[in-house]
């Protein structure tokens, strides 16, 4: 069964924090909120985290390269003790209700683990820009990151360019990755991302980033939480599903945003949301 409680008590935001997460999220691209869990609560995670991808890299498809020893792997909800406490969160579901509206949905539970000797991946955005983007500069979904660790610059941080959600070109390969002669401005623009265990980010997957190279000799895993505004479209990328026991036990607040089939077995998820460009990594930062 999930955990049913956030083992870190959170205030709701407030009025004037809600605006300035939003404000953040539209002029930078992320906003970020430290201690949103507990250590213990994050350990937890981790280990939930480790055995589903341990399991996936034992079955065909069961998870997809995201460049040289770095891999990315979705799961359903219930593969994590925690996943009631992560959508619930009131900091998550505040920012999702200002930028998605009341009526979000939970479209993608999963994780990414850049491993030792993980390469700098080419600078991308994680899909094409949507049409409400691109014409009214109005952000449809939204990526959750939770990291299982406290990262250190040896393992390869996730580095993200500020402001680039908005970045519109018919240059860009496949609608996600900007010409190489653009990597000047990312690299200027590029900040680097250090989460401690407990933090969270909330960011546009639009806004233009890249895993860089992990020196240590530990992964980074960084669980994603994908949720979008309704339409959005996102979901088809994506296989969530939940048993009929472990449905009936999640708040009321989660069955609404979690539209996904509801199945007495659940089947392991062959992974589709690859990203062709990412496989290869990059010879050089």
């Amino acid at each position: 069964m999930a955990d049913q409680e956030i083992l870190v008590a959170a205030e709701p935001l407030t009025r004037e924090q809600r605006a300035a997460a939003v404000a953040q999220i539209y002029d930078q691209g992320i906003t970020g909120f430290k201690g949103a869990f507990s250590r213990e609560w994050v350990r937890r995670l981790g280990e939930d985290v480790e055995v589903a991808f341990h399991e996936a890299l034992e079955r065909p498809g069961g998870a997809v390269g995201r460049g040289p020893h770095r891999y990315y792997v979705e799961i359903h909800p219930e593969q994590l003790r925690g996943f009631a406490d992560l959508a619930g969160h009131p900091w998550i579901t505040a920012v999702a209700e200002e930028v998605l509206g009341p009526e979000y949905e939970i479209v993608e539970v999963g994780f990414d683990v850049p491993g030792p000797g993980a390469q700098y991946q080419p600078w991308h955005r994680d899909f094409p820009m949507p049409e409400p983007t691109r014409t009214q500069r109005r952000l449809t979904s939204l990526a959750v990151n939770v990291t299982t660790v406290d990262t250190t610059d040896e393992m390869g941080p996730f580095e993200i360019a500020p402001g680039t959600q908005w970045d519109d070109s018919d240059e860009f390969e496949h609608g996600m990755f900007p010409p190489k002669d653009h990597y000047g401005r990312y690299q200027e623009l590029g900040v680097r991302k250090y989460p401690r265990m407990g933090d969270i980010s909330i960011r546009s997957a639009l806004t233009i980033h890249r895993g860089t190279e992990n020196r240590s000799q530990l992964s980074r895993p960084v669980l994603v939480l994908g949720l979008d505004a309704p339409g959005a479209g996102n979901a088809e990328r994506h296989d969530l599903a939940v048993t009929t026991g472990y449905w009936d036990r999640l708040p009321q607040q989660i069955r609404e945003h979690l539209h996904c089939p509801v199945v007495e077995r659940l089947v392991p998820i062959n992974q589709k949301h690859t990203i062709e460009g990412l496989v290869m990594g990059e010879a050089e930062g």
